[in-house]
């Protein structure tokens, strides 16, 4: 088995991405800021402390192990940062980009994954699924950084003719006890009432967090030649509906009243467009992207891994 360095490896994805590859025998080494219980005790599980611009503990860390394959979940927002993507978080994150991959080159490691997300993407005018090729044109602050991450990555590895690198495009996360994500669908971001627009026949496409490592653990396994470098969507095969995530909180969680709103017109439609805290918060709620039930192209991670988890099943 392999052993797979793992940062950001005790946040919330972290936790689920070090449980799977450890219930597969790998050595799993975990950074983070601060360990969690999740994982403590685990055979085969290695923490060592440090955050993303700690560049030395991470140098003393790739020379303590002979490390095989690095997942690189640091600096994600439902992970290690909040919602709110500032100018010290993008710093932050930027530290990491100047020495993470060059580390990892020098050390031969074999394959690489970096966490990233859909929101590079350019808005699209259609609704034909986007896919991995498809324009990057960031609007968020989380997506700047990420496409700046990409960026650096993509510099690094350029030259490399034996690492193989993943980017992994992950939308807005959710689990059966975590729902800030799909909370933040259904509500007003401007007097935070919860609503529906007419009966909640529009959705948005999300990630149960499941998914995640299962698709980590396939590319892991899997992909086997440099031909399987490049960007990959990640997402639930299906959308998440309005109408879903109204039902899956009445049946899980406590929900307050709902208001059905018949159209777009008055209150609920505003543009955002130079608002500070679209740029700013991670979770903003654009409305008039309402109607436009945007999809990701997930065939090619689904190569690896059955998408199997959605907002029916979570756990």
């Amino acid at each position: 088995m392999a052993t797979i360095l793992v940062t950001g490896g005790c946040g919330m994805i972290g936790n689920y991405v070090c449980s799977g590859l450890l219930k597969k025998g790998n050595t799993v080494i975990a950074v983070d800021k601060q360990e969690s219980e999740y994982n403590a005790g685990k055979d085969n599980y290695i923490f060592r402390q440090a955050g993303p611009a700690d560049q030395g503990k991470y140098g003393n860390i790739f020379d303590e192990f002979d490390i095989d394959y690095v997942v690189h979940l640091a600096c994600s927002v439902d992970n290690d940062f909040g919602p709110i993507v500032d100018r010290a978080q993008l710093e932050e994150c930027a530290a990491c980009d100047k020495f993470i991959y060059k580390f990892a080159i020098a050390k031969n490691v074999q394959k690489f994954i970096l966490l990233s997300t859909t929101q590079v993407y350019k808005q699209p005018d259609t609704r034909e699924p986007m896919r991995e090729d498809e324009a990057v044109k960031p609007i968020s602050n989380y997506g700047k950084m990420k496409a700046n991450s990409e960026m650096a990555f993509g510099n690094d590895v350029r030259n490399t003719k034996t690492m193989i690198c993943c980017v992994m495009r992950v939308p807005m996360t959710y689990s059966l006890s975590f729902t800030e994500n799909l909370m933040s669908r259904i509500t007003d971001p401007r007097d935070k009432t919860i609503f529906v627009f007419r009966t909640g026949e529009y959705g948005y496409h999300m990630c149960c967090v499941h998914n995640i490592p299962d698709f980590i653990i396939g590319f892991l396994r899997q992909a086997d030649s440099l031909t399987y470098t490049g960007v990959y969507n990640v997402a639930d095969a299906s959308l998440v509906m309005a109408s879903e995530i109204i039902s899956f909180m009445k049946t899980n969680h406590r929900l307050g009243p709902v208001l059905q709103k018949s159209s777009l017109g008055g209150s609920l439609k505003f543009k955002l467009f130079g608002d500070p805290e679209q740029k700013t918060n991670y979770r903003y709620l654009d409305v008039d992207t309402i109607d436009k039930n945007f999809m990701f192209d997930t065939t090619k991670a689904a190569r690896f891994c059955p998408l199997r988890w959605n907002i029916k099943n979570t756990k």
